[in-house]
C-alpha cells in the first residue's frame, strides 16, 4: 500500500466537482429550490462571452388605440400605429471564494471526499444565490419606492400593500387575508399569477394563527407542502425584516430569470507547501457566473469589475438607482409585497 498524505489535488476532479456545485446550488435553498427563479439557458449563453451587462430587446404589446371605422373614401388614407419597444439589462455577477483543507478535514474522511465536499461547497454557493436574490429584489422594491426618474417607467409603490403603521396594532398592522390580496390586487385581473408566497417564519407562525394555512400532500402522499389562498408558501428567514416590520413577497412564474455561467476555471487545488511551518496547506477555490435577471427592468447601474455586490450601495444590487422599469405595464411585472408588523 503506498504511503502519503491524501491532498485535495487527489479527491477533486474540476470536471466532476464543478457541475456537481452547481447541481447542489440550485436545490439546497428553500427560496431557490422553490422556483421563483426559472433557469433561462440565453442568459447563461450570454455570460459565456464578454461584457459585464447585456442588452435584450423586445417588443411591447399593442397599444389601446382607437381602431378606424371603415369607409368608402378612396382619398382618405389610415394612420398605422408603432409597436413600442423595451430594453432590458441584465448584469453579469463574478464571485468566488476558497477554503484550506484545514476546514475540510473532515469532509476527507466521507466514503466520496469529492462529493462530500461538493456538498459544503454547494450549500455554501446556494446560501450566497439566495443573497444575492434577496438584494436584487430589495433593490427593485427601493425603486419602485422612489420617484420615477429619467425613463423609468413604474408608478411610485404600485407594487406595494404597506401596513406597517408607526406602532404595532393588532388586526390593523400584522398579516391578514385582506392586506395580502389588496397587495396580490396591485396586478389587477392578473393577481391570480402569483402563485408564490415567500414570507418569513414570524410571519408564518401569525398565517397559522389565524387559521390561513392549508397543507396539501407532495408527491409520496404526506400533507408537507404549505398553501394559501391556494398560492404555494415558502418559509425563510432570510427574508428582509426591520425590527418588527416584515416584508411577504409574492411572485408569478418568469418573474425572475437566472443565467449560470462556468468561468475560466471554474475549480483549482493550490498546494501552499510552505505553509504552517512547512507543514503544508491546501487550497480550494471555486468561482461561479450568474446573472440574476427580473423580468421587465434593466440594470441602471455603473457595474464595477466583477459585478454588483449586494449591498445596497451606489452600482451595487440592493440600490434603487441600480434598477429601472422598461415594462410600462404593472402587470407585466409578476412581483408583489405586502410589508407588515408583527408583535
Amino acid at each position: 500500500m503506498a504511503g502519503g498524505v491524501t491532498k485535495l489535488a487527489d479527491v477533486i476532479v474540476p470536471e466532476i466537482f464543478t457541475p456537481y456545485v452547481q447541481q447542489i446550488t440550485e436545490t439546497k435553498s428553500r427560496i431557490i429550490s422553490s422556483g421563483v427563479m426559472v433557469n433561462d439557458p440565453s442568459l447563461g449563453a450570454l455570460l459565456a462571452g464578454g461584457g459585464l451587462t447585456f442588452n435584450t430587446p423586445s417588443f411591447q404589446d399593442l397599444d389601446d388605440d382607437v381602431e378606424n371605422v371603415s369607409t368608402d373614401n378612396d382619398a382618405s388614407d389610415s394612420t398605422p400605429n408603432k409597436i413600442q419597444t423595451a430594453q432590458e439589462i441584465s448584469v453579469r455577477l463574478s464571485r468566488n471564494n476558497s477554503w484550506s483543507s484545514m476546514n475540510l478535514t473532515g469532509a476527507l474522511a466521507g466514503k466520496d471526499p469529492m462529493m462530500a465536499i461538493g456538498d459544503r461547497v454547494g450549500t455554501y454557493w446556494a446560501r450566497r444565490l439566495q443573497t444575492a436574490f434577496i438584494a436584487t429584489i430589495n433593490g427593485l422594491f427601493a425603486d419602485n419606492d422612489a420617484v420615477p426618474a429619467g425613463t423609468d417607467t413604474h408608478i411610485q409603490s404600485d407594487m406595494t400593500n404597506d401596513i406597517s403603521g408607526g406602532g404595532f396594532v393588532d388586526g390593523v398592522t400584522n398579516f391578514s387575508a385582506e392586506a395580502f390580496l389588496d397587495a396580490a390586487v396591485t396586478m389587477g385581473d392578473s393577481m391570480d399569477d402569483l402563485g408564490l408566497v415567500i414570507v418569513h417564519s414570524i410571519v408564518f407562525n401569525r398565517m397559522q394563527k389565524n387559521n390561513l394555512i392549508d397543507f396539501i400532500p407532495d408527491s409520496e402522499g404526506r400533507a408537507t407542502i404549505p398553501t394559501f389562498l391556494g398560492r404555494t408558501v415558502v418559509v425563510d428567514d432570510g427574508m428582509p425584516r426591520s425590527g418588527s416590520i416584515y416584508d411577504t413577497w409574492l411572485f408569478g412564474l418568469g418573474a425572475v430569470r437566472l443565467g449560470t455561467g462556468t468561468p475560466d476555471t471554474p475549480t483549482e487545488v493550490d498546494r501552499k507547501p510552505a505553509a504552517g511551518d512547512g507543514g503544508g496547506q491546501d487550497v480550494l477555490h471555486n468561482r461561479v457566473e450568474w446573472a440574476i435577471h427580473p423580468t421587465g427592468h434593466a440594470y441602471a447601474g455603473t457595474a464595477p469589475s466583477g459585478g454588483p455586490s449586494n449591498a445596497a450601495t451606489a452600482n451595487n444590487l440592493a440600490n434603487a438607482d441600480s434598477w429601472s422599469r422598461v415594462y410600462a405595464e404593472r402587470k407585466q411585472i409578476k412581483i408583489a409585497r405586502l410589508v407588515s408588523r408583527e408583535a
